[in-house]
């Protein structure tokens, strides 16, 4: 089309010329004949000054027309390089428009209006399987692409409404069958190409293959689906802190709100309380020091403590953890646990090998470990301790006339009123059968006898209930035996103040004797 209407434009100008050239020879010839025949009446000079017109007319009218035809190349020679230079110019960016399409690390086609296919690059066919020569100019792709005639029908309906102009569409992703790849997913941007006039012309869309992608990011979904699964299984809490004042938690399993009574977001970044908050202040040194231990250590660490519940409550809880770096500096993560129960039944077991379990005061061995603590202590200070042997008297006739179980009662009775008559700080154990020791720290000789007496007194004086509307009067024999007058180890006083409870059987029972070297520490007794 510009082809012609260049060449229709030089006809033109090349008639216009012509007749030009015409209309002036024809007035010249016409005017310099008549006004010659005017001026001049010899016919040979006529002739001779035509002749001379003729000739300067062809001077001239060549002159002229070689400085046309000069200015006519030049403008020509001007123009072939301007076509030449806009040539290599088109060449140039057609190569450069084919190489950005071509090379594209993703999809891009061009449609026209009505669907088929203008543009198809290299990726578009490495990702779809088809080439540009299989899919230019046709409309078939839709059907080998999209395969299933619903699908296919609500991708051409998107497609109309961009060609049409009336949508633009930004990470719609589309499921295709790739010709070797089996179904890819598509993510597209697209929208409408208008041309000159502003009137639509098709449509370009580019187009990313993100099947990885959405596997990947689907497989580490799964992934955190599992953990997430996994950490809301577990017994306790897991959790993951900064390690600063607060032990600013950043993830915290959902056994939080079981363990603590705060959701996890309560103690994420402190919203509503900070994990060191809840530490019992009497524990806070404790856990600090194990835990910057065990950094130090670039080891693990495992420490006990207890907490307080959004309920005000006190519990134990195990945590175990270490320290890790990462993007925060030094983090901790680890697990804690609800020891509560176990802390409970440690004591509970604690008191059954301690504890008598009869009568609830401490056991012979608890007795003698505790016994042997004070004499140490004793001796560091250079202070006294004494020990109360005691005995119930005639408490094998209780056995025989009221039977074992009022037996029992009678020494479970007894026993609470020795434990309720001396000091926090005194040791009441029993030693076996009816017989009670008590270990009575920094007490002299006059001291211990008063607290003899005083139990002996309660004792005799409060009946013990064991049957409706009868009791029985109990009285117990008392041997002191004090560190270090009458002895320096365990056993001495032990010995020596059973010798001086056995004087006081012998003497009448119901009564105190303090141990004294004499004969009468070979005394023995036949009973209780």
């Amino acid at each position: 089309m510009d082809n012609n209407h260049t060449q229709g434009t030089a006809l033109g100008r090349s008639l216009k010329i012509a007749m030009a050239y015409l209309v002036t020879g024809a007035l010249w010839i016409l005017f310099s004949d008549a006004a010659l025949e005017r001026l001049v009446s010899d016919p040979v000079t006529l002739s001779r000054l035509q002749t001379w017109k003729g000739w300067a007319f062809v001077l001239v009218t060549a002159a002229v027309l070689c400085l046309v035809l000069l200015r006519q190349l030049r403008r020509d020679r001007e123009q072939l390089h301007m076509r030449k230079a806009q040539q290599e110019e088109i060449l140039r960016l057609s190569q450069f428009q084919q190489g950005v399409i071509d090379n594209a690390n993703v999809w891009l086609n061009v449609l026209d209006p009505n669907g088929k296919v203008l543009v198809w690059n290299r990726a578009a066919e490495r990702i779809s399987g088809y080439t540009s020569d299989e899919i230019t100019g046709s409309v078939e792709i839709w059907q080998k692409l999209y395969p299933d005639p619903g699908y296919r029908a609500w991708v051409i309906d998107r497609v109309r409404g961009i060609v049409a102009g009336e949508e633009e569409v930004e990470g719609l992703e589309t499921r295709i069958l790739a010709k070797h790849n089996g179904e890819r997913l598509i993510s597209w941007n697209s929208r409408a190409l208008k041309d000159s006039r502003g009137e639509v012309a098709g449509s370009i869309a580019i187009g990313v293959d993100i099947t990885e992608q959405r596997a990947a990011e689907n497989a580490l979904k799964a992934s955190e689906r599992k953990l997430a699964n996994l950490m809301d299984s577990l017994p306790g809490m897991a959790y993951r802190c900064l390690y600063d004042e607060f032990w600013t938690m950043k993830f915290v399993s959902s056994g939080c709100e079981e363990l603590t009574g705060y959701k996890p977001e309560d103690l994420v970044d402190n919203r509503k309380v900070a994990w060191a908050e809840l530490i019992e202040p009497g524990d806070t040194s404790d856990v600090l020091r194990q835990v910057e231990g065990a950094i130090g250590n670039a080891s693990t660490f495992s420490v006990e403590y207890r907490i307080r519940r959004a309920t005000g409550e006190s519990i134990w809880v195990w945590e175990r953890g270490r320290g890790v770096e990462d993007d925060h500096g030094m983090v901790l993560e680890g697990i804690v646990l609800d020891v509560t129960e176990r802390k409970r039944l440690e004591e509970r077991l604690s008191e059954l090998a301690t504890l008598d379990p009869l009568t609830g005061q401490f056991n012979r061995r608890e007795t003698e470990r505790i016994l042997q603590e004070e004499l140490v202590r004793a001796e560091r200070y250079g202070r006294q301790l004494a020990v109360l042997w005691v005995d119930l008297d005639h408490f094998k006739r209780v056995n025989d006339s009221w039977g074992h179980a009022i037996g029992d009662k009678v020494l479970r009775t007894v026993s609470l009123r020795l434990a309720d008559s001396v000091r926090t700080v005194d040791t009441l154990g029993r030693f076996g059968g009816e017989e009670f020791l008590v270990v009575l720290p920094e007490m002299s000789v006059a001291e211990a006898c008063d607290t003899a007496e005083r139990l002996r007194r309660r004792v005799a004086s409060e009946p013990v209930p064991v049957a409706a509307e009868q009791s029985l009067e109990m009285t117990v024999s008392i041997g002191v035996a004090v560190y270090p007058d009458h002895g320096e180890s365990a056993d001495e006083l032990c010995n020596r103040a059973d010798k001086a409870m056995y004087l006081a059987k012998s003497l009448g029972r119901n009564r105190t004797e303090v141990y004294t070297p004499a004969p009468a520490e070979d005394l023995t007794s036949d009973g209780t």
